[in-house]
C-alpha cells in the first residue's frame, strides 16, 4: 500500500514538474508585474499578474496566415531569450519630456512540425507590458498575409469597461466613418461588442477592486493595418482587423508583411490605481524614429475661426482678424480651415502668410484627404492622396512660409490607409511642415516615429459642442474620460477651451448651442488635454467679453510639458492631475458629477510656503482667482462644483 502511494506521489510530482516546465515567464524590473506564457492543447496562451493578483487570465496568442496556421499544433521551445532594456530618450511633445525606460524582455519561440514558426517578444516594465510577433520565413515563402490574429485579452469575472464603440464603415457625415468620434460608455459590463463592430483603441478596464488595465497598440505604420478590439463572452476581447467596407471598400483588410517580419506592439498598462494609466509612456518606449527631422519643429498655441464661425469665417478679413488675435495672445499660429482655396484663394493665402509673419504668427492650412473613399465635399480635395500633387503643394507651402497642415476625413484603418498617413508625414518633413490629422485614427507612437507629427483628433472633439446641445450638456462627462483613456496614448487635438458662452461669431444668446461649463473648467481643460500644438476655441471678442484673469491664463498656459502626475479622480466623474512646465506646476481639475467634489489633496511637488494662484468656482459657477500659500503639510482642500473646475499655479 505504501509502495503504491509512493508511486502515485512520484507520478503526480512528475506531471506537475512537466506542467511547470511548460510555463515560462518574464517579470518587471521590480518583480511585481509578471507575464506567464504556456500551452493549452497545442495553442499558446499567456496570463498577467500584478503583486500576485490576476489582471489577465489565460489569454490566446497566435496568428493565421497564408503561409501557415500558427494558432494550434504548436510547441513552446525550452529556451527563453532574456535581456534587460535600459534606455533614455527625450520628446518635447508628449506628456513627459525626458523618459527613462527600463524593462525586461523575454523572447518566447514557437515551432510547428519541427520548424520555427514565430516568436512572441514580451517587454515588461514596472507597469507596462508590450508584445509583438516575429514571424519566420516558411521554406521559400518570404512574404505572407496575416489573415487573422488569435491575440486576445481575458479579464477576470466582474471587470467593468470604459469603451468607445467602433462605428460601421461609410456612415456618418459624407460617409467618412469610422473616425474614432463615438461616445464612451462608462462602467459597463464585459460580454458586449459595442454596436456590433467592436471598440476603438485605447480601451480601459476596471478589474474589480484590484485595479485598472489600459489596452492599445503602438508602432503601426505602412507595414501593417491598425486594429480594434472585438468583444466576446466570458470576458474575452480579441484583436480585430479593419472592416471590409472602410475607405469605400478600397484596400485589403488583412495586412501583408515580408518574412522575416514583425507585427506592431500591443500594449497593456496596469495599475492598482489610475496613476500608471495616466502617466504611461509605453506608446513611445518600444519604438524608434523612422527618420530625422528636416528642421527644428516649433510647437505651441494658436487660434482658429472655424469652431465659432464655421465655414463662413474662412474669408480673408476674418483670418486677418484672427492673426491679429493670435498676435495679441502671444500665440504662434492660426489654423485656416476648409474652403480657403475657394473663399480666400492661393494668392491671398500667400498675402495672409506674409502678414502673419510680420506679427510672428504662422499659418496651418486645412486639406481634405479625400481622393476616392468618401463624399466629403470640402476643399482643397484630391491633393494629399497623390504623391505628385502633394509634393508640389508642399513645395508651394514651404515657399510662402506655411508652418503645417491639417488633413481631414480619412475614415479607415487598412494598411493602405496607414501608408497614406506615413506618406503624408514623410513628404511633409521634406518640406519642413508639421502635420495634424482630423477625422482620423488614433496616433500609435507617432510622436516618436515621425518628428513632424503634431497631433490627431480621434475623439469626439469641440466641433460637436457647436453642432449639438447634448454634446455641450455632456462636455464635463467626456472631459473626465479623456485624461484616463484617449489622451493617455498620444496627443489629442480637441480644439477646445472656449470662453464664448454661445457657439456663434457674435457670442449672442438664442443662437445655436450654449456652454454650461464654467470659465475655470475651460481653462482647466487646457492643462488636462495634452497636445504639443493646441488651437484653442477662443475668439477675438474674448479680449473684451471674457474675464481678464481667464484671458491672462490662456496667454500663459504652455502646451509642452516636462512631467505629469495623477492626483485623484474616476473616469466620467471627476479628474485632478498635475503637469509641470520647467519649474512651474499646473494642477487642474474638473467635475462631471451633480454633487460638488471636495477633496483634501497632497501636493508634494509644491514646496511649503510657496505662493500659488488658485482659480476656483462658486456654486453658481462664477470664477475667481485668489492668492494662497502652500501649508507646511503640503495639503490643500479643493472644491469643484458640477460643470466647474479648479486650477492651481505655483
Amino acid at each position: 500500500m505504501i509502495k503504491n502511494w509512493i508511486l502515485v506521489f512520484a507520478f503526480v510530482v512528475l506531471v506537475l514538474g512537466r506542467a511547470n516546465a511548460e510555463e515560462k515567464q518574464v517579470s518587471s524590473p521590480d518583480g511585481n508585474l509578471t507575464v506567464v506564457v504556456s500551452m493549452e492543447n497545442g495553442s499558446p496562451v499567456y496570463r498577467m499578474m500584478l503583486n500576485g493578483k490576476d489582471f489577465l487570465s489565460e489569454s490566446p496568442l497566435g496568428l493565421k496566415t497564408n503561409v501557415g496556421d500558427f494558432t494550434s499544433g504548436l510547441k513552446l521551445e525550452t529556451d527563453v531569450r532574456r535581456r534587460p532594456i535600459d534606455e533614455h530618450y527625450e520628446l518635447p511633445n508628449i506628456k513627459q519630456r525626458k523618459v527613462h525606460y527600463q524593462a525586461n524582455e523575454g523572447v518566447f519561440s514557437f515551432a510547428k512540425d519541427g520548424k520555427p514558426a514565430f516568436d512572441v517578444v514580451f517587454r515588461v516594465s514596472n507597469h507596462d507590458v508590450a508584445f509583438r510577433y516575429n514571424i519566420y520565413p516558411q521554406g521559400k515563402r518570404l512574404a505572407c498575409v496575416v489573415d487573422k490574429e488569435a491575440t486576445g485579452f481575458v479579464f477576470p469575472k466582474g471587470t467593468t469597461t470604459f469603451l468607445c464603440p467602433q462605428s460601421k464603415p461609410m456612415g456618418g457625415f459624407a460617409r467618412t466613418s469610422p473616425s474614432y468620434e463615438t461616445t464612451y460608455t462608462a462602467d459597463a459590463p464585459t460580454g458586449k461588442n459595442g454596436w456590433g463592430e467592436g471598440y476603438t483603441f485605447p480601451c480601459l478596464f476596471k478589474i474589480n477592486h484590484n485595479g485598472w488595465v489600459l489596452i492599445s497598440e503602438t508602432g503601426v505604420d505602412s507595414r501593417y493595418c491598425a486594429s480594434r478590439l472585438i468583444g466576446h463572452d466570458q470576458g474575452l476581447y480579441t484583436i480585430g482587423f479593419p472592416q471590409e467596407g472602410e475607405n469605400n471598400g478600397n484596400g485589403t483588410v488583412a495586412p501583408g508583411i515580408p518574412l522575416p517580419g514583425q507585427t506592431p506592439w500591443r500594449t497593456i498598462t496596469v495599475g492598482e490605481t489610475l496613476a500608471p494609466i495616466v502617466e504611461t509612456t509605453i506608446p513611445f518606449d518600444v519604438i524608434k524614429p523612422k527618420y530625422e527631422a528636416s528642421q527644428k519643429y516649433h510647437y505651441g498655441k494658436g487660434s482658429w475661426s472655424w469652431i465659432i464661425g464655421m465655414d463662413g469665417s474662412t474669408v480673408f478679413p476674418e483670418q486677418k482678424r484672427y492673426i491679429d488675435f493670435s498676435a495679441a495672445m502671444g500665440y504662434q499660429s492660426v489654423l485656416v480651415d476648409a474652403l480657403w482655396d475657394t473663399q480666400i484663394g492661393r494668392d491671398s493665402i500667400a498675402e495672409l502668410a506674409r502678414y502673419a509673419a510680420g506679427k510672428n504668427v504662422s499659418l496651418f492650412l486645412w486639406y481634405n484627404s479625400n481622393g476616392y473613399w468618401n463624399d466629403a465635399p470640402q476643399s482643397p480635395r484630391e491633393i494629399m492622396d497623390n504623391a505628385t500633387s502633394r509634393r508640389k503643394e508642399m513645395a508651394w507651402m514651404k515657399s510662402i512660409g506655411i508652418r503645417g497642415i491639417k488633413v481631414d476625413f480619412f475614415g479607415g484603418d487598412k494598411q493602405v490607409t496607414m501608408k497614406l498617413y506615413e506618406d503624408i508625414l514623410t513628404d511633409a518633413n521634406d518640406y519642413g511642415l508639421m502635420v495634424i490629422f482630423h477625422g482620423c485614427t488614433i496616433p500609435r507612437g507617432w510622436e516618436r516615429m515621425f518628428p513632424n507629427y503634431a497631433s490627431s483628433e480621434a475623439v469626439r472633439a469641440s466641433e460637436n459642442l457647436h453642432f449639438s446641445q447634448r454634446s455641450c450638456d455632456e462636455e464635463a462627462f467626456n472631459a473626465c474620460l479623456h485624461p484616463f483613456i484617449r489622451n493617455t496614448i498620444g496627443s489629442m487635438d480637441f480644439g477646445g477651451s472656449t470662453l464664448n458662452k454661445y457657439y456663434n461669431s457674435t457670442n449672442s444668446p438664442n443662437r445655436g448651442t450654449h456652454r454650461i461649463t464654467s470659465d475655470v473648467f475651460e481653462l482647466a481643460t487646457a492643462v488636462l488635454f495634452q497636445s504639443g500644438v493646441q488651437h484653442f476655441a477662443l475668439a477675438p471678442n474674448n479680449l473684451t467679453d471674457a474675464p481678464k484673469w481667464a484671458i491672462d491664463f490662456m496667454k500663459e498656459v504652455p502646451t509642452q510639458w516636462d512631467e505629469v502626475r495623477f492626483i485623484d479622480g474616476y473616469p466620467g466623474k471627476y479628474v485632478l492631475l498635475a503637469r509641470r512646465h520647467g519649474y512651474k506646476w499646473y494642477i487642474a481639475g474638473v467635475n462631471a458629477e451633480k454633487e460638488t467634489v471636495k477633496r483634501k489633496v497632497k501636493l508634494p511637488m509644491i514646496p511649503a510656503g510657496d505662493d500659488m494662484r488658485l482659480y476656483s468656482d462658486d456654486a453658481q459657477l462664477n470664477g475667481k482667482v485668489t492668492s494662497v500659500k502652500m501649508k507646511k503639510n503640503q495639503q490643500i482642500e479643493l472644491t469643484i462644483p458640477g460643470n466647474g473646475g479648479v486650477l492651481i499655479v505655483n
